[in-house]
C-alpha cells in the first residue's frame, strides 16, 4: 500500500485530538465532567461568648464571631445561596470540666446561636457538631477515665448533647467524636424523643491528622491532649480499608450522610467511599488546608480565585456530594461573578 492510499484511509495524524474539545470556552463548558456549584458548599462558623470578635492567628482572615455577628454571617450565607452552615463554639475556660456538663446546658452558646439564626433565616440548614472537645478540660472528644477516652460513657453524653441541639432547632446532628456505635445510639435517642426527622451527618472517617492544628487554636482545645493526642480513637493516617468499615458501620446504624476529614490529603478515600457506597459523601477542607492555601494567597504565590475554585473542584471530581470549607463565602461570590 502506497503512502497516498494509507493517508486516505487513516486521515491526517493523529486522528484523535483531545484538544479539539478545549478550543473554545463554550466547548469546554459542554464537556465539563463535574460542575462545582454553590449548592455543594457548607460554611463553618466559629462563635465566641466574648463581647468582641477576634481573628484566629493561625487561620488568616477567619474570626471567632460574637453571637450577633454569627447571625449576620449566616444571613449572608443564605443570601449567597449556601445551603447550610456548621457551628463550632469557643467555650469559656471556667465552663469546661472533666464531664463536659456545659454541652448539656440547653442555654449554652451553641443553643443560643442556633435559636437566633433560626429566627433570622428562612431556608438555611444548621449543622451542630456533636463531640465533647470544646467542653472538656482536656480537649478530648470524650470522657477521659484512667487516661483513656471511655467509648460507652462518652456515647451516653453525646446522645444527650444531640438531643439538646435538636431541641434548640438545628437541622443536622454531626457526630465528630469517632466513638464506636455512637450513630445507632444517637439515632435511637433522637427518635424516641420525637426527633426522627433530624438528619445525622456522621464524621464516619476522621483521621488523626496534623491538619487540625488551627481548628484547635480556634476553639482553644488542643493544649492538654497528651503525647498520644487523639490516636486512640481517630483513624490511622495510613489506613484506607478501615475507612470503608467505618462508613459501612455508620450507614448501617442510620447515618443519612457521611463526612471524610481532612479533604485534599484523602481524595483517594473520598473516591473509594463514593464508588462503593453511592451515599451522600461530604469532604471537610479542614483548617490546615485552608491556612496553607490562604497563606500562599496572601503572599501572592497563588491566584486567589483560581486556587479556591480548583481546590474545591478536586472534591467534586473525587465524588464528594459537597464540601465543608472556610472558603465557602469566597467561592459563592466567585461563582456568582
Amino acid at each position: 500500500m502506497n503512502d497516498n492510499k494509507l493517508t486516505s484511509i487513516v486521515g491526517s495524524f493523529p486522528s484523535t485530538r483531545l484538544r479539539r474539545l478545549r478550543q473554545y470556552q463554550w466547548s469546554r463548558k459542554m464537556t465539563n465532567e463535574n460542575n462545582l456549584s454553590v449548592n455543594n458548599l457548607i460554611l463553618p462558623i466559629f462563635i465566641t461568648s466574648s463581647e468582641k470578635s477576634s481573628y484566629i492567628d493561625t487561620m488568616p482572615g477567619i474570626k471567632r464571631y460574637t453571637l450577633n455577628e454569627a447571625v449576620e454571617v449566616a444571613c449572608e450565607a443564605e443570601t449567597l445561596g449556601v445551603p447550610a452552615i456548621a457551628l463550632f463554639p469557643e467555650v469559656d475556660d471556667e465552663l469546661k470540666d472533666p464531664y463536659a456538663k456545659e454541652a448539656l446546658n440547653d442555654n449554652n452558646l451553641i443553643c443560643r446561636v442556633v435559636k437566633k439564626i433560626k429566627l433570622n433565616t428562612t431556608n438555611l440548614g444548621i449543622i451542630c457538631d456533636v463531640a465533647l472537645d470544646p467542653y472538656t478540660k482536656t480537649g478530648h472528644d470524650g470522657l477521659l477515665i484512667n487516661n483513656l477516652v471511655d467509648n460507652d460513657k462518652t456515647i451516653d453524653i453525646l446522645c444527650k448533647q444531640a438531643l439538646v441541639n435538636a431541641k434548640a432547632g438545628c437541622s443536622i446532628i454531626a457526630p465528630s467524636d469517632m466513638m464506636d456505635g455512637r450513630i445507632g445510639k444517637i439515632r435511637a435517642h433522637l427518635d424516641i424523643n420525637g426527633f426522627e426527622n433530624i438528619m445525622i451527618m456522621s464524621y464516619a472517617v476522621k483521621y488523626n491528622s496534623a491538619f487540625y492544628g488551627p481548628f484547635r487554636d480556634a476553639i482553644k482545645s488542643g493544649s492538654k491532649l497528651g503525647k498520644d493526642g487523639k490516636s486512640s480513637y481517630q483513624m490511622n493516617i495510613n489506613n484506607s480499608n478501615e475507612a470503608m468499615r467505618e462508613v459501612a458501620m455508620d450507614i448501617q446504624e442510620g447515618a443519612d450522610m457521611i463526612i471524610i476529614k481532612p479533604g485534599m490529603p484523602y481524595l483517594d478515600i473520598i473516591y473509594r467511599v463514593k464508588e462503593k457506597f453511592k451515599f451522600p459523601t461530604y469532604a471537610f477542607q479542614v483548617s490546615g488546608e485552608y491556612s496553607m492555601i490562604m497563606s500562599a494567597i496572601k503572599n501572592n504565590y497563588l491566584n486567589k480565585e483560581k486556587v479556591i475554585i480548583e481546590s474545591l473542584s478536586s472534591f467534586t471530581r473525587a465524588g464528594a456530594s459537597g464540601i465543608i470549607s472556610y472558603f465557602a463565602l469566597d467561592a459563592a461570590k466567585i461563582m456568582r461573578g
